[in-house]
């Protein structure tokens, strides 16, 4: 049995070392789960990822409970079929989607996860990052998984709804050192009905289409839309389309914040990555630890984060080399099947 130090590295590390039990068939203890927040132990989003999980490898787990600071999960084969799963309190949906999404490496048979919650909320990707950045990425490697989003689910209630299909996936390396020429950057803004008539997605638009004209001279296509969910909310995704890469940047509207200042923070990442010389974004590069382990591949980002470093020695628990090089303009992750 693999044990893990949960106190740093928080509730990814915690995902991440589920997801790998489950391709790896093998048995993991986590101690002193999220042990350096304030608030330690699984929260419901990370029961439900786990549950997830679970389900698909017919697991025998214990601690999988809101609050607990122990998990042990016992995977077995990887069974496929259908899942429904409610996260719960506007938990992220896009993070329990991230759990399983690995184990297409590894199943021999389809599987879809059906999960209410959270599509867009703090602390989360938004569901349209998977779906316009992270997915489009990854099938060019050979990834099979597609999203399908129902209807959006913001804090502080959930509602949402979203479908994750997966078939066997032949993953290739995956190479990705120089990201090229940028060749087109799409805005993709969402708001709630509510606030159509002060036309709130599509001044987010024009915020971040504003902070973006002048410096970068490429095609800016924009997506505005209006949803309906249970609660009032917005969000912003600026996507850059590079020769060998993809590159995404968000912000979540918030009550008192101008819509035009929500569209501008989320293009001004944009324009601080373009001025880097990484090939991924840096929370691409997180979430593709356990395809680069998998798969082999080597990787260029702009900045090594906390969340890179703790999965990285998850990794070589499992008997995973990745290695990261750092110098002044960018890191390098790569591993022994590069």
């Amino acid at each position: 049995m693999k044990r893990i130090d949960g106190r740093e590295g928080g509730g990814q590390l915690v995902r991440l070392a589920v997801a790998l039990a489950a391709i790896e068939g093998v048995p993991v203890r986590i101690d002193n789960v999220r042990g350096g927040r304030d608030e330690p132990g699984l929260r419901a989003q990370h029961v439900a990822a786990l549950q997830t999980v679970g389900t698909l490898t017919d697991a025998d787990s214990e601690g999988v409970e809101v609050g607990s600071e122990t998990v042990v999960f016992r995977p077995g084969p990887i069974l496929g079929g259908d899942v429904e799963i409610e996260v719960g309190t506007a938990g992220s949906i896009p993070l329990v989607f991230d759990t399983v999404l690995p184990l297409a490496m590894a199943t021999e048979t389809p599987f879809t996860v059906r999960a209410t919650g959270g599509t867009d909320v703090k602390w989360s990707p938004p569901i349209g990052y998977h779906r316009f950045v992270k997915f489009p990425f990854l099938q060019r490697f050979g990834l099979a998984a597609e999203i399908d989003v129902e209807r959006r689910g913001f804090y502080p209630r959930d509602g949402g709804l979203a479908t994750l299909k997966v078939s066997p996936s032949d993953v290739a390396p995956i190479n990705c050192q120089e990201r090229g020429e940028l060749k087109g950057v799409t805005i993709h803004s969402i708001a709630t009905a509510d606030l159509q008539e002060a036309e709130v997605s599509k001044r987010q638009v024009n915020g971040a289409r504003d902070a973006l004209e002048s410096e970068i001279d490429v095609p800016i296509s924009t997506r505005s839309e209006s949803v309906q969910s249970h609660s009032t909310g917005t969000v912003v995704l600026v996507v850059a389309k590079y020769e060998h890469s993809l590159a995404g940047f968000d912000a979540l509207g918030e009550p008192g914040w101008p819509a035009e200042d929500v569209g501008k923070a989320a293009a001004q990442e944009l324009r601080r990555f373009h001025h880097a010389t990484g090939a991924v974004d840096r929370h691409l590069a997180d979430q593709l630890l356990p395809f680069l382990a998998r798969a082999g591949g080597g990787i260029t980002t702009p900045t090594l984060t906390d969340h890179v470093r703790s999965s990285r020695a998850l990794l070589e628990t499992f008997g995973y080399e990745v290695d990261v090089q750092t110098d002044s303009e960018r890191t390098r992750i790569s591993t022994g099947l590069t």
